[in-house]
């Protein structure tokens, strides 16, 4: 059965819990105590729902918005992309460290219900939008966020040359990343390391290590 109500399916699916490296912030999440958790992949796909990429607080987006809320100048008063949003993690952090606007971007169809219901959580604004950004050339904004853009190989580099446009734009493009295999190793600047509290059912690790990058 198609879901028909993506606001009240997160709700009743997921939790409004403290987001463990980025405690200021509270998600509606997954975890092992709510529906969705328990849910195949296969159940998923009979109610039309994508794997649920919004309902967990992934280990560079955790890194990012932990740097944002500890370096507000990165984004005070500026206008912020946050892409491949998912849940709204990084978004919500640059709102609340000050950013003049934040436009969530993701084209998981239930994102957009994620992410106005923890801004909501939150008392901050987002904007967001469903359309593939990659599709055109990158939007004229101050600063773009990108938490785990590196999953896959194809997606990755074309996400990647995307971000590049957008540097030799004048954005400034920050990246948090725990390591994953198809993340660049040139052309970025290092800027700040945590220890991120995860889950194994999804990383490898109970602590995972993860990194904040810059565009050179």
């Amino acid at each position: 059965m198609a879901i028909t109500d993506p606001a009240a399916f997160i709700t009743a699916n997921t939790r409004l819990q403290p987001v463990p490296h980025a405690p200021e912030i509270s998600l509606w999440l997954a975890d092992e105590v709510t529906p969705i958790w328990r849910l195949t992949e296969e159940e998923l796909g009979e109610m039309g729902v994508a794997p649920p990429f919004w309902a967990f607080a992934w280990a560079g987006g955790q890194a990012l918005a932990r740097y944002l809320l500890d370096h507000p100048r990165e984004v005070a008063g500026k206008r912020v992309l946050d892409f491949a949003a998912g849940s709204g993690l990084v978004g919500i952090a640059a709102m609340k460290a000050g950013a003049a606007s934040v436009l969530c971007a993701d084209i998981d169809p239930f994102c957009e219900a994620a992410v106005q219901a923890n801004a909501s959580a939150n008392d901050v604004r987002l904007d967001f939008t469903d359309r593939n950004l990659l599709d055109a050339e990158p939007p004229q904004v101050d600063v773009i966020c990108a938490g785990d853009i590196c999953y896959e190989k194809p997606m990755t580099e074309a996400v990647l040359a995307w971000l590049a446009r957008a540097r030799a734009r004048g954005t400034r493009v920050l990246i948090g990343d725990p390591g994953r295999t198809y993340f660049p190793r040139s052309g970025l600047d290092f800027l700040a390391e945590y220890r991120v509290p995860t889950t194994r059912e999804l990383e490898d690790q109970e602590i995972k290590r993860s990194s904040v990058w810059v565009f050179a």
